[in-house]
């Protein structure tokens, strides 16, 4: 009997597991931050974008698997490098065209898969992986460094006036690093074009919108968020703070997980311990009878303190006064690209969402998952990727959508 219990007990946990967890993460779960899923969405295999700054694509590519796994459609593992080899070219003749004052890099956002894929196409992993220079994962440090270079000796203009093939040496130079994309490949049998197999997976680029919320531009209204990696000058939707965390809600709680830039380059965000958090230094958890002794902490003591990670902390309540003062200081930077698959409580029933990142499936408890707070995301999103089919009908009329 006391055999029978345990494997009940075994078995209930699994069912509260996001996709790609394993039975080792409860082990992980039993001291500090002990998890109970609300709502998880089926997702594709975690990758790892290693070292490379495509963050972008892996998380939108990966929102996009989940889109056919919610429609019902095949698992599919679709190309990330097949996007980054389009835009980039893209990317060096903007560059030129504004005599080099314009961002040139690898780094990108969301709205920049969409725009290639219905400009482009996709094609599968197993068709074009971008890894042909030896090794297992993405390693573009000399790549970039090379494109870079190639693009500031072409705007040097020696010869007085552009030639007609410099753009054919830089898609030579992509062609090198990461292989030249297929015109046309074989699936399952099938013969497809770039074009035509974006076409049979049935996706509406159309349906995908960009939402974020800062206060610098009216609500309820289009602006072109100011970030060095919105390189194409992409316009998103501006709604209040508030909404911003009611899309996301309404989305997963009905079946649509959502593509979600963001910084992580804070003490609150940690991988290792898997959660992302911000701590209220002014709660009285902290403060409590021993105030005069927390006050005169130093910074560093207290930062030890509230970042332990070891337990559930209070956290602050975010305002949008002040996600515009933290983007107005960067302190909320265009650091990274996740993708948001469910939603869960931890054992004092504050919420979190389950998130998806393109780290691999180590260094983290979770199995290259990451719980982040409620209260991170109000103030460290930058903006989402969601199914505009996915959004409160309210505000979707307020957007004109």
């Amino acid at each position: 009997m006391k055999k029978l219990r345990l494997l009940l007990c075994a078995f209930l946990l699994m069912a509260f597991l996001p996709s790609g967890f394993s039975q080792d993460t409860i082990k992980k779960q039993d001291t500090g931050y002990i998890f109970t899923t609300v709502k998880t969405l089926p997702a594709t295999p975690v990758k790892n974008q290693f070292r490379s700054s495509t963050c972008w694509s892996y998380s939108t590519v990966s929102f996009l698997e989940s889109e056919l796994l919610r429609m019902g459609k095949d698992t599919f593992d679709l190309s990330d490098m097949f996007v980054v080899h389009k835009a980039y070219p893209e990317k060096a003749v903007l560059f030129i065209r504004f005599n080099g004052k314009h961002n040139f890099g690898p780094g990108g956002a969301a709205h920049d898969v969409v725009n290639m894929i219905r400009k482009y196409g996709i094609v599968p992993e197993s068709v074009y992986s971008g890894q042909v220079i030896g090794e297992e994962n993405p390693v573009h440090g000399e790549m970039d460094a090379v494109l870079t270079a190639d693009v500031e000796a072409v705007l040097k203009n020696p010869n007085r006036k552009l030639t007609p093939v410099w753009m054919k040496g830089f898609n030579g130079l992509l062609d090198a690093y990461l292989g030249p994309v297929p015109e046309k490949f074989a699936y399952k049998g099938m013969e497809y074009t770039p074009k035509t197999f974006a076409t049979a997976l049935g996706l509406n680029m159309d349906d995908y919108v960009e939402i974020s919320s800062f206060n610098h531009h009216p609500f309820y209204s289009k602006f072109i968020i100011e970030i060095p990696d919105n390189w194409i000058m992409e316009p998103v939707y501006n709604v209040p703070m508030d909404d911003l965390i009611h899309i996301i809600d309404y989305s997963v709680m009905n079946g649509y997980t959502v593509a979600w830039g963001a910084d992580v380059s804070e003490k609150g965000f940690s991988w290792k311990n898997g959660v992302a958090i911000v701590p209220d230094k002014d709660a009285p958890e902290f403060a409590g009878s021993d105030k005069e002794r927390w006050t005169k902490m130093s910074a560093s003591d207290q930062d030890k303190l509230l970042y332990k990670f070891d337990k559930p902390v209070p956290e602050k309540e975010i305002t949008q006064e002040m996600r515009q003062v933290e983007f107005d200081n960067y302190q909320t930077t265009d650091d990274h690209g996740l993708h948001i698959v469910g939603i869960a409580n931890d054992q004092q029933g504050n919420k979190y969402y389950i998130v998806k990142n393109s780290w691999g499936t180590t260094g983290s408890p979770y199995k290259g998952y990451i719980y982040v707070s409620e209260a991170y995301v109000k103030l460290k999103t930058m903006d989402i990727l969601v199914n505009k089919n996915a959004m409160p009908e309210e505000i979707r009329k307020k957007l004109g959508l």
